[in-house]
């Protein structure tokens, strides 16, 4: 757990998966990026399907992106194509915390990508239907309106049983932009990698801490070229980690990581002339 002011983060998770280091690092090469993040023998990278739990001072408990959910446990095509491993899941960690889906309040998809948005929904009596059943979920309208119109770019994407349920149970909240759900807590429409792909600030007594969803998905990805061949909008990509990584480094933000198989949450720091993030516990804030 991270206190962040009057806010409790849980880094929490749904598993590890993989997905091709090309696809991930885009135009770089992969004598680079294979050095931080070394691919198997089908060069694919390891990945985590991370999840984040928000406590909120007024008492609400917002989950940001849920993993995958156990629709897909018996689809071998799908487990073995993504080298799928759910243990511990997404329901046992809230469980360890002392909550069932019924305590979720709120549920934000940074989009609607299978990897974040595949846990809002699960298998009940053979059918998808929402998992958080007394959740909103909120999306960005930009993003409701592509999972709806997938193209051949992006369709291998869109799952539609995990998003369609929750319109048909009116759980759906859309925002457009920024947008703040209550003092101190604020998505923020940062395109790239999706049009209506977004991320989540948590600020409080002087501290902020962001949610990069597959912005930055890696420690790996920090670099400014370092952008997934994945992104429809790469140049959006481009300026929005410029304009946000500025800022993160500018007033010492908490970088949170959603991919990353070993360090999930850090801060900025400049050794040996250039940037590398440090984990929370190692890093001495600046004076003021």
């Amino acid at each position: 757990m991270i206190a962040l002011g009057r806010f409790k983060l849980h880094q929490l998770s749904d598993g590890v998966f993989r997905l091709d280091g090309g696809a991930m690092f885009g135009v770089v090469p992969k004598i680079l990026w294979n050095r931080a993040s070394p691919a198997d023998e089908h060069n694919r990278i390891a990945l985590n399907l991370g999840c984040l739990l928000i406590q909120t001072p007024t008492g609400k408990n917002v989950l940001v992106d849920t993993g995958l959910s156990s629709k897909y446990d018996r689809n071998k095509k799908f487990l073995d194509l993504y080298s799928v491993r759910r243990s511990p899941t997404l329901r046992d960690q809230l469980k360890n915390l002392g909550l069932t889906p019924n305590d979720i309040h709120l549920v934000i998809n940074t989009h609607l990508h299978f990897d974040h948005a595949g846990g809002d929904t699960e298998l009940i009596d053979g059918k998808p239907a929402p998992q958080f059943p007394r959740a909103k979920y909120i999306v960005q309208k930009e993003e409701w309106e592509d999972a709806n119109s997938a193209h051949e770019r992006n369709k291998a994407s869109y799952l539609p049983e995990n998003y369609a349920p929750l319109e048909e149970a009116k759980a759906l909240e859309f925002v457009s932009g920024e947008f703040e759900i209550e003092p101190g807590l604020k998505v923020i429409r940062s395109g790239g990698h999706t049009r209506g792909h977004q991320c989540v600030l948590v600020e409080s007594e002087g501290r902020t801490a962001i949610f990069f969803g597959d912005l930055v998905p890696t420690r790996a990805h920090m670099p400014l070229p370092y952008i997934m061949g994945y992104d429809l909008y790469p140049v959006d990509t481009l300026e929005a980690k410029r304009d946000l990584l500025g800022r993160a480094k500018e007033q010492a933000w908490l970088l949170l990581f959603q991919h990353d198989p070993e360090q999930r949450a850090g801060y900025l720091a400049q050794a040996d002339g250039r940037m590398i993030v440090v984990p929370p516990e190692a890093f001495t804030p600046p004076r003021a």
